[in-house]
């Protein structure tokens, strides 16, 4: 049965606004689901995606038991609710877990048996933006043919809305997830870490799972507040990053954690207030897990460093290296379908596979992860061990103007382009192309080991990524 017709266009403050479903499609995008709430989706809109998501996950022959979770934002509860009868109509069995991180409904979908989740988050986009990330085969999250599928469903309204669903709630699930995060026990070293949480979501939890361990918190911006009155909270984003230094700087901490707003990234700042990307503290963690747990295989996204392929530590201990495509989406499911140790993302997505974790992408998991790093390492800090790594050069994200109907075609015009250079022999920067990989977008390696990489943004609506190193 149709529940009634989905509208991609329609204009808030009318009656029609209100008596109408409206998403607008740009909305589905590669792997998540993101608009602007509500110019690009409204609350009935936010019904029909349930019930979608219920009608294809019953379809694939999944459980139709599906978790649900909210972020802090001032309009995300309304946003789940409109979801949530969304889902019961379309048959799911609903367990509402609350306000909490993204890695907390994915962890929840192994602790309470379900195969589905549906997690209302914008990440680290701006306020005013609302999504939904989305899953059917724990640990992974929708991918490009899944989105695609549910794009047809919800927007041709091809939508049965007959199920009988149930909604449960479950209270104190928070509490829970910080026990397993902390399960392993104490830390031996005493550490003194400063925890940025950009008044985000975060909030509620690192600073708790931290102190759980031993570490002595010093609280950076931890309240919760949707306004987001410093900045908003992206780790990829450098003045969080530069903030965070002035406070690791200030208080003398061995490290400094940044945490996005959905908490399943996070951004590292060593003792001597350096901030270190994510790759590199990827190959800080792959360099010890690589003698505990040969032969280990690593992915790394393809905005990653290239010293995980030469790196003569994790080639001594015979570990492997897969760059893959840039993407919690894509990365999970990489770690999973390669048995992999662990996987890297360049933004601050880590996915800790068997038996460091379960695969999917948790920030406050990852600044344990350093926490312990650190505990084995003795008296030497993380400046010391990031001082160990040769020194490279490689400049922030570059984002122009590029909009979502062009800049797929534009990076296809650019690879087309540099395989024409490399074929023809020609040079750059007046060095042979040595490597040229198209897995996402087009990274050229150049000679010397110097690179450069093009890709379309996948989340972000104008952006047409570079990187250089």
């Amino acid at each position: 049965m149709t529940m009634w017709p989905v509208r991609d266009n329609a204009h808030p403050n009318t009656a029609d606004f209100e008596q109408t479903a409206f998403v607008s499609p740009q909305g589905f995008r590669e792997y998540d689901a993101r608009w602007r709430f509500p110019d690009e989706i409204n609350l009935l809109g936010l019904q029909a995606l349930g019930i979608g998501i219920a009608n294809l996950i019953r379809d694939k022959g999944k459980s139709p038991r599906i978790v649900v979770g909210h972020d802090y934002r001032a309009y995300s509860l309304s946003v789940k609710q409109a979801l949530t009868l969304g889902l019961m109509a379309g048959g799911a069995e609903v367990l509402d877990i609350g306000l909490c991180l993204s890695p907390t409904a994915y962890f929840a979908q192994f602790d309470l048996d379900t195969d589905g989740v549906a997690m209302i988050t914008a990440s680290h986009n701006e306020n005013g933006w609302t999504g939904v990330k989305i899953g059917m085969d724990r640990p992974v999250t929708f991918g490009p043919d899944d989105m695609a599928q549910l794009r047809e469903r919800v927007m041709t309204g091809r939508l049965d809305n007959t199920g009988r669903g149930s909604w449960t709630a479950i209270p104190g699930f928070s509490q829970k997830y910080i026990a397993d995060l902390c399960r392993t026990g104490p830390l031996g070293r005493r550490l003194r870490a400063v925890v940025a949480c950009g008044n985000g979501t975060a909030g509620l939890f690192a600073p708790a799972a931290l102190r759980r361990l031993g570490v002595e918190v010093i609280e950076r911006d931890c309240n919760l507040d949707y306004e987001f009155p410093r900045y908003n909270p992206n780790p990829e984003d450098m003045g969080m990053l530069h903030d965070l230094c002035d406070a690791v700087r200030q208080s003398g901490a061995d490290v400094g954690f940044a945490f996005d707003g959905d908490g399943d990234r996070c951004g590292i700042v060593d003792g001597n207030a350096r901030e270190i990307f994510a790759d590199k503290v990827g190959l800080l963690l792959a360099r010890d897990w690589a003698r505990d747990y040969a032969p280990a295989r690593f992915v790394v996204d393809v905005k990653s460093t290239g010293l995980f392929a030469t790196d003569p530590i994790l080639k001594l201990a015979g570990a492997s290296v897969d760059y893959w495509m840039t993407g919690h989406s894509h990365m999970k499911r990489r770690v999973r379908d390669l048995g992999a140790t662990a996987g890297f993302e360049k933004s601050g997505h880590f996915f800790f596979g068997k038996p460091l974790g379960l695969g999917y992408d948790d920030g406050v998991a990852t600044a344990i992860a350093v926490c312990r790093l650190l505990d084995r390492q003795g008296s030497k800090s993380l400046a010391a061990l990031f001082d160990e790594l040769p020194v490279t050069y490689q400049s922030p994200t570059m984002a122009p103007f590029c909009p979502d109907n062009r800049k797929y075609q534009i990076v296809g015009d650019v690879t087309k382009s540099i395989q024409a250079m490399a074929d023809a022999g020609h040079k750059i920067l007046g060095q042979e192309i040595a490597r040229i990989d198209t897995v996402n977008g087009v990274r050229v390696t150049l000679a010397d080991g110097t690179w450069g990489l093009v890709r379309a943004s996948s989340n972000n609506p104008r952006a047409l990524n570079a990187n250089a190193a």
